[in-house]
């Protein structure tokens, strides 16, 4: 049984997917629910929503463009905690294939790295698609990270990606 339902539907500017429901989410029923998570903050702070929402108002995401789901439905808990052998990252691509967003933005290199199989990806926007889906990587948003600070850029050009601009145009 899925810990968190997936918020997807067509024609999404971006859906948001992370390796799995962190305990506090699982328990709260809430995507990025932890204390220390930055998702909600930075989604206000680079304008992809117009407010600062709550994690129990994920599932209104869709109103602003924004979809989410998970590498892995059936487990929660920290990254070094999971079953990898449980997940299915062809599955992902079936649900993306599916609903066709016009970005897929990985929330941690952990994630995108499950998906693709490989030791290493690089941040921002990668070469390759799932069918017309662009694929993009972002630092993730827990409180874990200790790198945040200096990879938070990474948010403001998807964010500049998903309304329609290129990523990097105004960085210094």
């Amino acid at each position: 049984m899925e810990i968190l339902p997936d918020v997807l539907r067509p024609g999404l500017a971006v859906v948001f997917c992370g390796m799995a429901a962190g305990r506090k989410s699982a328990r709260v029923g809430a995507y990025y629910a932890g204390p220390g998570n930055r998702f909600w903050k930075i989604l206000f702070a680079t304008g992809l929503t117009p407010r600062l929402l709550k994690p129990d108002e994920f599932r209104t995401l869709p109103e602003y463009s924004i979809g989410l789901t998970d590498m892995e439905k059936r487990q929660s808990g920290n990254d070094d905690e999971l079953d990898l052998s449980a997940i299915d990252p062809q599955g992902l691509r079936d649900r993306i294939a599916r609903y066709a967003p016009r970005i897929l933005a990985f929330n941690s290199k952990t994630a995108a790295l499950q998906f693709y199989g490989q030791k290493d990806i690089a941040y921002g926007l990668q070469e390759d698609r799932v069918g017309a889906t662009a694929v993009f990587v972002l630092p993730s948003t827990s409180g874990r990270n200790a790198h945040w600070g200096r990879l938070e850029h990474h948010w403001y050009d998807l964010a500049r990606l998903a309304r329609g601009g290129n990523p990097g145009a105004g960085m210094v």
